[in-house]
């Protein structure tokens, strides 16, 4: 067997985040020599180490730990324990990342920090991000990426972020005819781009407007509802599979999962209590 045969990889785009390739990998014997790319990286470490060579130092990336390397900068990548590392990875064209800046009131990409990053909540992101191409839905990675691209900008760069204005003017129709197009799109909804243009809002604009409005972005806002509507489906008899393939959740495990977040109890469950045992006849 090949000394390499514990590295997986796989490299893909999403049609849902426009600009943005992804990788995910477990790397053991795997070394990156010297190289470069066009786009920013932002690669989270899950499990063991990563070493990295970048602008004149090694870096040594560990568990939890975020890297962002800029475009046409050179670096390395290799194990730095016998057991590799695994890890995921969004390369987005500096112009998704030009416009997250913009979107906080930056007039240019400020320079990120070149050591590890530490933060959990952007590291949360853009896992969140990551997984969402996963299954598929193109509004939560489409608006995590962005969220994510915006934390990272205001907490691990050399510039801060400018104070966030009040909402634009017509905001609140935009946001309202935003929600009435999530629900009649709920088994695949738009991305967060498409969304703001057919309200011909900027996205960020319509993303806090969106969250100041409803107290959740639009993703989580879709989750929500049809969440809430999965409950009268099954209250109607209507298998959770079949529930789960309506309401455009990517599989049965993921719509367990919102769906325990949200009543506690997996579908299955809720169905049993609720329609309880057959009447003897």
């Amino acid at each position: 067997m090949s000394d390499e045969s514990a590295d997986r990889a796989r490299f893909w785009r999403h049609p849902g985040l426009p600009g943005v390739e992804l990788l995910k990998a477990h790397y053991v014997r795997h070394t990156f020599n010297r190289h470069t790319h066009d786009t920013y990286t932002f690669a989270l470490v899950e499990s063991g180490v990563e070493v990295t060579y970048y602008k004149g130092g090694d870096v040594s990336i560990s568990a939890g730990g975020l890297m962002v390397v800029e475009p046409h900068e050179v670096h390395t990548g290799h194990a730095g324990v016998p057991d590799g590392w695994r890890y995921r990875v969004l390369y987005p064209e500096v112009d998704v990342v030009a416009a997250a800046a913009r979107d906080l009131g930056m007039d240019r990409i400020p320079p990120f920090t070149p050591e590890e990053v530490r933060d959990p909540a952007s590291s949360r992101l853009v896992r969140a991000a990551h997984r969402a191409t996963e299954q598929g839905d193109r509004l939560s990675a489409s608006t995590l990426i962005r969220q994510a691209l915006h934390l990272l900008l205001s907490r691990h760069t050399r510039a801060g972020t400018a104070p966030h204005g009040p909402q634009p003017p017509g905001s609140g129709r935009a946001v309202e005819r935003a929600r009435e197009l999530l629900h009649t799109a709920l088994a695949d909804p738009p991305g967060l781009e498409e969304l703001a243009a057919a309200v011909d809002t900027p996205p960020f604009a319509l993303l806090r407007a969106f969250r100041a409005a409803h107290g959740l972005p639009p993703h989580a806002y879709v989750n929500n509802v049809r969440v809430q509507r999965a409950r009268r489906l099954l209250a109607d008899g209507m298998a959770p599979a079949d529930v789960s393939a309506a309401l455009g959740f990517a599989d049965q495990p993921h719509f367990t999962r919102h769906f325990k977040r949200s009543t506690g109890v997996p579908p299955g469950a809720f169905q049993r209590g609720v329609l309880g045992p057959p009447e003897a006849g």
